[in-house]
């Protein structure tokens, strides 16, 4: 379900009214594979369309950007095809840096199509794979190595604590808690640069794609800029000497 052009978008959008269509009209549950940001664009274009069936999105944990999204209310409560897989080094002593492509590469490698492939969140000395619950086998015994990294794979159980992927929380002052401004001082980036990544559709907030260099930013938002990585806003916290609005974000990263 991979969108790259308005074709793809209309086509995914028709498929995501099937879905809706036959989860209400059978009573059960549809869902889709996993979406990334830009998929889910698809579902915003049609959500009141949709919304008779009964929806919900879930990526696996609150971090997650790509999700799956189910349709129906049948009136009983099923799991989201969704599992989990811790990635380890076998010796970690001698384990590379490894990144979140280096994981994606590897997994990727197997075979596997990317859309039943969730988010991962890289560790220390491993990563944590969200991935469909049919595929999750299939990595665990067969993902073995990651770049020169011997590693091995286990399904995760019970709760795991993302703790590397809490956000440092930084100060900026902006002129404005506008968008393009706050984007622009919390990666550095010139205010050209800034509006480029909006006209080139690489914003998100709050997982919803906009071109709206203006938008005041509100606390709790959750802005996505890809190639860069997500932050949360979380307000205005003072005002400098020269009048300008200091404000604080947690910035995670690269997830």
């Amino acid at each position: 379900m991979t969108v790259t052009d308005e074709k793809d978008l209309q086509q995914l959008k028709n498929r995501l009214i099937e879905l809706a269509d036959k989860a209400y009209s059978r009573n059960i549950y549809t869902y889709t594979p996993f979406l990334g940001l830009a998929e889910q664009q698809a579902y915003y274009a049609v959500e009141r369309e949709v919304a008779y069936a009964g929806v919900r999105m879930e990526g696996g944990a609150p971090l997650c950007e790509r999700k799956i999204i189910r349709f129906g209310d049948p009136g009983y409560e099923e799991e989201f095809p969704i599992a989990r897989v811790e990635i380890l080094s076998k010796t970690p002593k001698f384990a590379e840096n490894l990144t979140h492509r280096d994981f994606l590469g590897a997994v990727m490698n197997l075979g596997i199509e990317r859309d039943v492939v969730g988010d991962f969140f890289v560790r220390e000395k491993g990563a944590l794979l969200f991935c469909h619950e049919n595929i999750a086998d299939y990595i665990v015994e067969n993902l073995d190595r990651v770049k020169h990294t011997n590693v091995i794979c286990k399904r995760a159980e019970g709760e795991i604590a993302l703790e590397n992927v809490s956000p440092e929380r930084i100060s900026v002052t902006v002129a404005s808690p506008r968008a393009d401004g706050v984007i622009s001082k919390v990666y550095n980036l010139s205010r050209e640069e800034s509006r480029e990544l909006f006209n080139n559709g690489r914003v998100f907030i709050n997982g919803i794609q906009t071109q709206n260099l203006s938008c005041q930013l509100k606390e709790e938002d959750a802005v996505t800029v890809r190639g860069y990585g997500k932050f949360i806003f979380y307000g205005q916290t003072g005002t400098s000497r020269k009048g300008k609005d200091r404000v604080e974000v947690g910035v995670f990263g690269k997830l």
